[in-house]
């Protein structure tokens, strides 16, 4: 067989195959000869010829004077033979993969349609400052553009580190330097990147029990040992920790998914207890921003003096999930490590969006939103807890919690029985209220049954009438 022959039963395939595979629909045109031919680097005559047999075999339509075009009737079956063995096996993952899949919880659900929205976990997209927000990024992209802006430093855009360093040392009096600083794409890459530097595979890593799946997830995947350690009304129980864990994965100023902040003895002590071990301790402030009453937890970070703790904090609750924006504060012999870790993920997080951050952060436009959403959501929050302590006491018991965009609370009487109570949320998701049980977030055993109330995207006259219906139907 000669090379253009070859070449021209290769092209006729992978046409057939785009074709089948609907990446060529019926009536779109096919280049023109000559073009393709350019295109490709091969004569005129081979692209011709190929388009030919695809005509005559009935997968296109050659139109004097306008071009060849995929057929509109019916199309031959496709071919399976590929000139490989079709009996051999395929690529396959790692035997870990087929046991790990997403966490089908609250924030993977989608847009909700419904105005009884108490999925956990979401901000109010409505209310965000986009005016603010647009020309922020317009001007960083218009610097992109001009050629101003390339490639970035793994660590993070360098003004937005040094206004990170400054917003979590006023907000959370966490005293850092931009240089301990690391951007992420969000949390999850925040945990992922952790683990590759330092674990090995089998290493222990604990985990709060019941908690947040995906932080379990991301260590499950780098091979490590999860173990899960139960929590009280203080939060993690330090005594129950493995004495050959490597790191402890926590929720201390709002525990997920119970919402009771760790106390100052607890958190002394698993202090204690990383030093001792020499484990790290990998501090989650999620949703710290939004508290409500009682004094503020102090950061494992501020109490550690940072030898210890690796702080993670997001962006995803205070301003939109969509942006992918997280970062960490890591003790300096782990700094060039983690840096060259985000370099092999995925070099760096996006340019734009760290300059209009860093901006948004300088310009006082973040603590003004910040403040804006914490009186708004304080008064979804008083309404919530209210009528769960008041009106329907009969069937919930409330976890206490001053912070965060959700609550948790146990459920009794006729919903105290697990399946009765996954039937009832069922029967509630089908009627127009979207909420999800704590056994569906914790995935834990044993948990007592409850339901998990996000108040993020619901407004406050809504939040009565949609308890009504979910609680009484």
């Amino acid at each position: 067989m000669s090379r253009r022959t070859r070449v021209t039963s290769r092209l006729s395939y992978q046409m057939r195959t785009a074709i089948h595979d609907g990446l060529l629909r019926p009536g779109d045109r096919l280049p023109a000869t000559r073009e393709l031919a350019r295109r490709l680097a091969v004569a005129r005559n081979t692209v011709a010829v190929a388009y030919e047999r695809l005509t005559a075999e009935g997968y296109t339509d050659g139109r004097v004077g306008a071009g060849t075009f995929v057929s509109t009737t019916g199309l031959p079956a496709r071919e399976t033979a590929t000139g490989t063995d079709a009996t051999a096996p395929g690529l396959r993952p790692r035997a870990l993969w087929t046991k790990l899949s997403p966490w089908a919880g609250p924030e993977a659900a989608g847009p909700s349609t419904t105005a009884h929205d108490f999925r956990a976990g979401l901000p109010d997209a409505r209310l965000f400052p986009y005016d603010a927000w647009r020309p922020l990024v317009s001007r960083e992209l218009r610097l992109s553009a001009s050629g101003a802006v390339g490639y970035g430093d793994p660590a993070g855009h360098a003004g937005l580190r040094s206004a990170l360093a400054r917003h979590i040392g006023i907000s959370r009096a966490v005293r850092t330097e931009p240089d301990d600083v690391l951007v992420t794409t969000g949390t999850q890459q925040a945990l992922d990147l952790v683990g590759r530097v330092l674990l090995e595979p089998g290493d222990r890593v604990a985990v709060e029990d019941p908690g947040y799946p995906p932080a379990r997830l991301a260590f499950m995947a780098q091979g490590a040992e999860v173990t899960r350690v139960p929590v009280d009304a203080e939060g993690l129980r330090v005594e129950a920790l493995p004495p050959d864990t490597r790191a402890v994965y926590v929720t201390p100023a709002h525990q997920f998914p119970l919402g009771m902040a760790m106390s100052l003895r607890r958190r002394t002590a698993l202090l204690h207890w990383a030093r001792r071990h020499g484990a790290a301790v990998i501090e989650d402030d999620y949703d710290s921003e939004f508290r409500f009453g009682g004094r503020p937890v102090e950061t494992l970070h501020s109490l550690d003096g940072g030898r210890h703790v690796i702080y993670v904090g997001s962006f995803s609750k205070v301003m939109l999930p969509s942006l992918r924006l997280g970062f960490l504060v890591a003790p300096a012999p782990l700094r060039r490590a983690l840096r060259t870790a985000k370099y092999a993920t995925d070099w760096h997080t996006a340019v734009p969006t760290q300059a209009a951050l860093a901006r948004f952060i300088d310009d006082g436009l973040l603590a003004r939103h910040i403040r804006r959403m914490r009186n708004t959501y304080a008064a979804r929050h008083h309404a919530l807890t209210s009528a769960l302590t008041g009106r329907f006491a009969h069937l919930t018991e409330l976890v206490p919690s001053a912070a965060g965009l959700h609550v948790t609370a146990f459920t009794r009487g006729p919903l105290a029985d697990p399946q009765a109570l996954a039937d009832h949320a069922a029967g509630a998701r089908a009627s127009g209220v979207a909420i999800h049980t704590l056994a569906e977030i914790a995935a834990t055993r044993g948990t007592r049954p409850g339901l998990v109330f996000g108040y993020g995207s619901i407004s406050a006259p809504d939040i009565e009438p949609g308890l009504d219906r979910l609680l009484r139907s």
